[in-house]
């Protein structure tokens, strides 16, 4: 098992310790790795997700079972990470809400799905598919109405919406998303050779974003917030996964979309968690510190999850 184990996991971080040491080692220039991240980002997992979503089974998918074990786990992660802050680091709110959506938003692209993909068939990961889907928007609903009702200053509720939301749909990954299901839901046929032309775009998409990450993490460091950063890790590493195992089995979930559903939960933050703190302006440091410390502790965490499953 653990052979088995090793070859699901340490393929996906030894690209993004490669990545790592490409600029630790002066080999690959930190700009170089922004247009890398920025391929990724904007051109190929875009591809990868639209074909994800157009041929996506939808009534399968959305299961409200998957979205309720998933959603309910990091929800509640939330906000015992921003309790916590808020108590024992005696955070303001809007800095306690920002290193709660930390432990809220999982890396579910750059680290969730090369997991999946190497751990079922790729054909089998509509769940997968479908929280990936739908991340941003509940994430951000979250963490932007959180922000908005405890800080005091700043836009209002529906001026700070309407700019997010009108970021997130310019956001090439959610045009890829809303094509997809465009497709899918109008049957629409589309030539074989711009299939062809997305399904090479998207093989690109995991190793190269995966590599880019490694880079990026060389701007992070742990500086002063290790203590709220190993707080996010152990929540989002390990309680939250646990708690949507316990739900995903309470709501009998079947027995493989309940390891997909927790595997994903198992995913560190995401750099989002970084963007939305730089958007508030709140806890910028100890958002980079928990999107660095977690993604290193997630190659063990991650592998435990997969030897318990």
């Amino acid at each position: 098992m653990l052979g088995e184990i090793l070859n699901i996991i340490a393929p996906v971080f030894i690209v993004v310790g490669a990545g790592y040491l490409a600029v630790r080692l002066g080999l690959f220039g930190i700009e170089a790795i922004d247009h890398l991240m920025k391929f990724a980002t904007t051109f190929a997992i875009p591809c990868l997700l639209f074909l994800a979503t157009s041929t996506i089974d939808l009534g399968a998918a959305f299961d409200w079972r998957v979205l309720t074990a998933y959603y309910g786990a990091s929800i509640s992660g939330f906000v015992l990470t921003y309790l916590v802050a808020r108590k024992l680091f005696r955070r303001r709110p809007g800095e306690a809400v920002a290193v709660g959506f930390a432990a809220l938003f999982s890396n579910l692209v750059l680290i969730g799905l090369p997991i999946a993909e190497r751990a079922w068939e790729p054909s089998a990961l509509a769940p997968n598919f479908a929280l990936v889907s739908v991340n941003a928007p509940v994430c951000y609903l979250v963490g932007i109405t959180a922000m908005e009702l405890l800080r005091a200053d700043g836009r209002n509720v529906i001026a700070t919406t309407g700019v997010v939301l009108n970021a997130m749909f310019r956001n090439s990954m959610m045009i890829g998303i809303v094509l997809g299901f465009a497709v899918n839901l109008t049957g629409l046929p589309l030539p074989a050779v711009l299939l062809s032309a997305i399904d090479l775009m998207a093989r690109a998409s995991l190793p190269v974003a995966l590599f880019a990450l490694g880079g990026v993490l060389t701007r992070y460091t742990l500086k002063r917030s290790f203590g709220e950063a190993g707080t996010v890790s152990v929540i989002s590493l390990v309680l939250q996964p646990a708690l949507t195992l316990v739900i995903a089995m309470q709501l009998e979930l079947p027995r493989q979309t309940t390891h997909q559903v927790v595997l994903m939960a198992a995913a560190a933050p995401g750099l989002n968690a970084y963007l939305f703190a730089s958007m508030y302006n709140r806890a910028l440091g100890a958002s980079a510190s928990s999107v660095l410390l977690s993604t290193l502790l997630s190659v063990f965490t991650m592998s435990a999850w997969l030897v318990i499953l």
